[in-house]
């Protein structure tokens, strides 16, 4: 019985052992910090690598300090041209310093998504539909800048924030379709209107020039009978001026 008794308690020994061994050594990868606190007190960030800590005494927190991919629930939003629009985008963030970002919030995951949704309604709050789809990339750099200075506090670092989509209602879909139809035909109209003046202008300037020289009027009659002459038609009818008459009528010395 005594044999047994010995076997158990150092089979007891042993596991007690191990456990406090399990707890004392900690192995973070190279994409891992450990935020220490030694009796409840902050007391360092180590790692990567092999890290004893003492048993009971010291607890340890792991961070990932790599990049993390968060996406932003779609958020209904009225532009300021009071289009209802519902806009998704996600953001790329990573920690930068272990310590902030596990003393300063209680998760910052939550924090930084509860953040980025806020802040996505308050900037594409202040443009206009027309901005939201075509100056994104704007739009991204302002709530970039906006979330990264707020996140500085707690250790994050807001690298990119992409808009992924604005849907639009089918209505507004379709006074978008008029609205771009109307655009369309309002510049065939200012470009048809705009070459109705480059012609007019050059027909005065032409005008101006034949009558500053008659002759050269009546060169042009005789050169307009020259080309209707060539085409193949029945009847013509070509107002003849009585000057080029005249001249044709007087007779050389």
């Amino acid at each position: 019985m005594d044999m047994f008794a010995d076997l158990a308690f150092y089979l007891v020994a042993v596991v007690i052992l191990v456990v406090i061994l399990a707890s004392a050594v900690k192995i973070l990868r190279e994409y891992e910090r450990g935020v220490v606190f030694t009796l409840g007190r902050f007391t360092g960030v180590k790692g990567p690598g092999l890290i004893l800590l003492i048993p009971y005494v010291q607890q340890m927190i792991r961070v990932d300090l790599r990049t993390r991919v968060l996406d932003v629930p779609s958020q209904d939003v009225i532009s300021h041209d009071n289009v209802s629009v519902r806009v998704s985008a996600v953001i790329y963030f990573r920690v930068i310093d272990p310590e902030k970002s596990t003393i300063q919030v209680e998760d910052f995951m939550m924090a930084t998504s509860q953040l980025a949704q806020t802040t996505l309604r308050s900037v594409l709050g202040k443009h206009d539909l027309d901005e939201m789809l075509a100056e994104r990339d704007r739009l991204n750099l302002d709530i970039q800048e906006i979330l990264d200075t707020q996140t500085d506090a707690w250790g994050i670092k807001v690298a990119t924030v992409e808009i992924k989509h604005v849907d639009i209602n089918e209505s507004m879909i379709r006074a978008i379709a008029r609205q771009a139809e109307a655009e369309r035909e309002r510049r065939a109209k200012v470009i048809n209107a705009e070459g109705e003046q480059q012609a007019a202008a050059k027909l005065l300037e032409a005008a101006e020039i034949l009558a500053k020289q008659p002759e050269a009027m009546q060169l042009r009659y005789l050169s307009t009978l020259n080309v209707i002459a060539s085409e193949k038609t029945s009847t013509i009818l070509f107002p003849f001026p009585m000057e080029l008459g005249n001249l044709m009528a007087i007779k050389p010395k």
